[in-house]
Parts: C-alpha cells; structure tokens; sequence
C-alpha cells in the first residue's frame, strides 16, 4: 500500500503520523494453549468416581 501526503510533511509530523499509527494498529498474539483433547484413560463413569452416599446399596 503506498500513500502519498502533501505537503510534505517535516520530519517531526513524520515520527508523529508513524506513531499514531503504530498506537492504533491491533496487535495480535496468538498463543497454541489449547488441550489437545481428552486424556486416553479417564476416571469419570467408573464406580469408585461416585460420591460414597451414591454408591450405598439401599435396603429395600
């Protein structure tokens, strides 16, 4: 992209466009910290996994 300002400005208007610029322009970080999914072997579903008041045989 190629801009072309007139008139020309003095370097002191110049380092301020730059930096008004550099302020607005969004800066974006990516970061991979996503899981890579569930762990082969899980505890969830197994019958040691329930509470112990749920795991009680009830007597009728």
């Amino acid at each position: 992209m190629s801009a072309e300002v007139r008139p020309t400005p003095t370097d002191e208007e110049l380092a301020a466009i730059m930096a008004a610029i550099e302020v607005t322009r969004p800066v974006v970080v990516v970061v991979d910290d996503a899981p890579a999914g569930p762990p082969p072997w899980r505890f969830s579903g197994r019958w040691w996994r329930k509470p112990v008041a749920a795991r009680r045989e009830r007597p009728w």
